[in-house]
């Protein structure tokens, strides 16, 4: 495959990255589950390996498709990626759409299908290869066919929104026709492209749904075409996508544990997971907080993304690979992670690219007036650096702010939970900001590894250093701080972790003292749960103590049974200390 479609591939995945909150926000249709943004990304992670091997990459997007969206563009990318050249583009969307439309049972206009129509059509009259002027003409076609979904659906009519399918698609599509004619510097914003479409009616309300969503993986041993006739009974919006020797299903179902018995009464299931309909739907629609600056943060910082759905916080993901899997670590499995380690697999992580990077910061400040960027400390990544030179040349109205935190971690996601709750009551944006410079010089953390081996395979120990301190018992603890992380103890075992933790809340707390602790797990929560939360919520009854994932950038290197406390002040008082 020509290396051209394949850096255009990896643009459109870093566009869709980039706008996937404005994606889940906008997901009224078939349910307003607000998924799609998270949907596609996973579903469309494989495309950044394709490089590697193009079977296995179409092998891989199936596998890893999520929701209607996810499947339906895996479908059509199944097809996209026989293309060798620029000029087989238009052969190869045509191929990819048709995949796309036999593969659902009950197709409605309106949705990602119409953006897939549109391209095989308008490509195949514009081929990009002949004129770069061919890709624009393209690119307004697909414009069309997403403002007409607000027309065909009325559910989106009712909710005042285009489609969330539709527009993941044209974003995706936008950013790789760009990248095919070297024009990647410049995007009309989505925001003036569809203005008016992108905020949900505050009159629109979904019915509450039940049910679960489904996707899996199975595997006849005769008769498919039987089998698949009884499968798509046992569920609505369902999507069957044959592959090799296996079936890729994706459907909504009333009864989950019923249909899975009936499904592997029918055949072998070979991956299986699914997601709670009804809460989804009750978590569908963000908090209208009204806030006067938006604030963004790295996903270092042990925040999750449901709280930064909830806090109205826009998240910037590194990349974690193990094995032959490579995830946004927010939908990276952390039961995963942490038993590919313990089995001796190789994990790491990396930053996004800089284009990536780039076009987060430029979303936000389309969407918002302006922004606080509460980044990851400049020793850890080079995060702040690439902010700070964007920000240079694309702000000349200093609406983006940028803060070096020095911190990583809880610390990081300290310091972002205490700004988020200020900036939440509506505070002026000049004083969110100097609470947040406030709440970086009062915020404290404590890391207790378990293992020195995991930070010797990230290169951050020698391997025999590591080795003899494992072999005596040393359980070293860190401090995350501005010019690195120091080491603040050496301990012996999770007793005196947790006497060393008690000892730093005592010095820094009294016991009728209101302050806020992140406590943090890797694959040890019960343990977290039951003994550290326990203590602690005994001496300081006045804390707010949260228990919380250490993110999985720090669990890469930390390794599985660390556990980390971070706490700081109350709100009230952090702009006086």
């Amino acid at each position: 495959m020509d290396k051209k479609i394949q850096a255009a591939l990896i643009i459109g995945v870093e566009r869709i990255a980039a706008w996937s909150d404005l994606l889940d926000d906008i997901n009224v249709f078939p349910v307003a589950d607000g998924d799609t943004g998270r949907n596609l990304i996973t579903s469309l992670s494989p495309l950044r390996e394709l490089a590697k091997d193009r079977e296995n990459t179409i092998r891989k997007l199936l596998f890893s498709a999520r929701g209607n969206s996810g499947n339906i563009a895996a479908l059509f990318f199944s097809g996209l990626l026989t293309a060798d050249t620029v000029e087989n583009l238009p052969a190869a969307s045509k191929l990819g759409r048709d995949r796309a439309w036999h593969a659902i049972n009950d197709p409605v206009p309106g949705t990602m299908l119409d953006v897939l129509d549109t391209l095989a059509e308008t490509m195949e009259k514009n081929n990009i290869s002949e004129s770069d002027q061919n890709a624009s003409k393209i690119i307004q076609n697909l414009e069309n066919a997403v403002r007409s979904t607000h027309e065909l659906l009325p559910k989106l009519k009712d909710a005042g929104v285009v489609d969330s399918g539709a527009l993941g698609m044209f974003i995706f599509l936008e950013g790789f026709l760009k990248s095919l004619i070297n024009s990647t510097d410049q995007f009309q914003p989505v925001t003036d492209i569809f203005e008016g479409l992108l905020h949900v009616s505050p009159s629109f309300r979904e019915h509450q749904e039940e049910g679960y969503c489904i996707d899996m993986v199975v595997r006849f041993d005769d008769r498919p075409e039987e089998q698949i006739r009884k499968l798509s009974e046992h569920g609505d919006s369902v999507v069957i996508i044959p592959h090799d020797d296996f079936f890729k299903v994706h459907l909504h179902t009333d009864n989950r544990g019923e249909t899975k018995t009936e499904i592997e009464s029918l055949c072998e299931v070979v991956q299986w997971s699914d997601d709670d309909l009804k809460k989804q739907v009750a978590g569908f629609k963000r908090p209208d907080r009204n806030q006067h600056i938006h604030i963004l943060t790295d996903a270092a910082g042990s925040i999750t993304r449901e709280d930064s759905r909830n806090m109205g916080v826009t998240l910037l993901d590194s990349y974690i690979t193990a094995g032959d899997r490579s995830l946004p670590e927010t939908l990276f499995l952390r039961s995963e992670l942490y038993k590919y380690m313990r089995g001796g697999i190789k994990v790491s992580s990396s930053q996004a690219s800089i284009f990536e990077r780039h076009q987060y910061y430029q979303s936000i400040l389309n969407q918002h007036e302006r922004a606080l960027y509460l980044c990851v400390g400049s020793y850890y990544t080079g995060n702040y650096d690439t902010a700070m030179k964007w920000k240079s040349e694309n702000d000349p109205d200093d609406r983006f702010t940028v803060i070096d935190t020095g911190a990583a971690s809880g610390r990081l996601g300290t310091i972002v939970i205490a700004t988020a709750r200020y900036a939440a009551d509506r505070n002026a944006a000049d004083s969110v900001i100097d609470f947040a410079k406030a709440a970086v010089d009062v915020c404290e953390e404590y890391v207790f590894l378990d293992k020195l081996h995991y930070l010797a395979a990230g290169g951050r120990l020698s391997k025999s250093s590591a080795f003899f301190g494992d072999l005596l018992h040393m359980k070293p603890v860190i401090s995350p701080l501005a010019e690195g992380a120091k080491k603040v103890g050496v301990l012996r075992n999770q007793k005196d972790q947790v006497q060393f933790a008690l000892e730093k809340l005592a010095a820094a707390f009294s016991k009728d003292s209101k302050f806020f602790i992140l406590l943090q797990y890797t694959d040890n929560k019960s343990w977290v749960s039951d003994v550290v939360l326990k203590k602690i919520e005994g001496r300081y009854p006045s804390a707010e103590i949260v228990l919380q994932p250490i993110s999985l950038t720090s669990g890469v290197h930390m390794g599985p049974g660390t556990w980390a406390i971070a706490f700081i002040p109350d709100l009230a008082t952090i702009l006086d200390h």
